[in-house]
């Protein structure tokens, strides 16, 4: 038994022996440490290590880092104070000022109809996930067919006190204004246009009344570019478009070989026309010449 205390002892953390420790000793001792850390003890030991604490937090929250593709908006006591460019910046603690960080050199994005994996951006995709994502691409044609239209909004946060002050959620409202201006100039043309020759011009008016309405609502944002993506009738018709799409392309190719004959037949021809019609002129002149002379010989 006792060469097991022993052991016992020995792999203790606590100390010599196998016995557990008195809780009630272990709070003399920290006590008399305490004690010997702030001189005085008691009551006036808390206060000074309470005064040390609140010191220390001062210090940790009295300054800042703006990153060089950012601004600091400095609060005090929630009222707005100023914009702080980047660098190391200091401020009054304890929450009396308080810095958001806002990047207003960094190019932000939105993505409808699909979404980028391990965006750090929560309002980059869809938040109600791929049911949500499936939903906003849906779209109704002018010519009242339907398709699914993927497109891509750019932007940069250009005034960051309207962009944290002036609207609750600027990101996602700039969601709901990129789909419901999407869907307004989409709808205003037919399909063939939207899935073909119409692109360019759905981005351009696109990103002016998006702009337009960005302004309009203060939210702080500057709409960089619009850019569409995959644009596809939806799966059920999918087969049966993909069948009059490529009947189009035929036709036009159709055409255009016409053309090109055309192009290379009517040259030629004029030019034939033209080599005969001198012929046919010198030899009425010939002709004419020749019945005058003879006139003159009768005579």
């Amino acid at each position: 038994m006792s060469s097991q205390h022993g052991n016992g002892g020995q792999g203790s953390p606590w100390g010599s022996g196998g016995a557990s420790p008195d809780p009630g000793d272990l709070l003399r001792q920290g006590q008399d440490r305490l004690g010997q850390i702030l001189p005085g003890g008691g009551p006036r030991g808390l206060i000074v290590l309470a005064l040390l604490a609140l010191a220390g937090l001062g210090v940790w929250t009295a300054y800042y880092t703006v990153p060089s593709d950012s601004v600091a908006v400095v609060q005090r006591f929630g009222k707005y104070l100023k914009d702080v460019p980047p660098g190391l910046h200091f401020k009054l603690p304890l929450g009396i000022d308080t810095a958001t960080i806002v990047p207003v050199k960094r190019q932000l994005k939105q993505e409808f109809g699909f979404a980028t994996p391990g965006a750090g951006d929560p309002h980059q995709g869809a938040r109600g996930g791929q049911r949500e994502t499936i939903r906003e691409t849906e779209m109704v044609t002018g010519d009242l067919n339907a398709a699914l239209v993927e497109w891509v909004v750019q932007y940069r946060v250009s005034e960051p006190k309207k962009f944290l002050f002036e609207v609750r959620e600027p990101s996602e409202t700039l969601r709901y204004v990129s789909e419901s201006v999407m869907r307004e100039v989409v709808g205003d043309r037919t399909v063939d246009e939207v899935i073909t020759i119409g692109r360019q011009e759905i981005e351009s008016e696109a990103l002016t009344k998006m702009q337009a309405l960005s302004t309009k609502y203060a939210m702080g944002i500057s709409i960089d570019q619009v850019q569409l993506k995959n644009i596809n009738p939806p799966q059920p018709v999918q087969e049966s478009f993909n069948e009059v799409n490529q009947a189009q392309q035929e036709k036009e190719k159709l055409i255009n070989e016409a053309q090109s004959e055309y192009n290379r037949e009517i040259p030629r021809a004029e030019g034939e026309r033209e080599i005969e019609f001198h012929v046919g002129d010198d030899l009425c002149r010939s002709n004419v010449t020749r019945f005058a002379a003879s006139r003159q010989t009768f005579r």
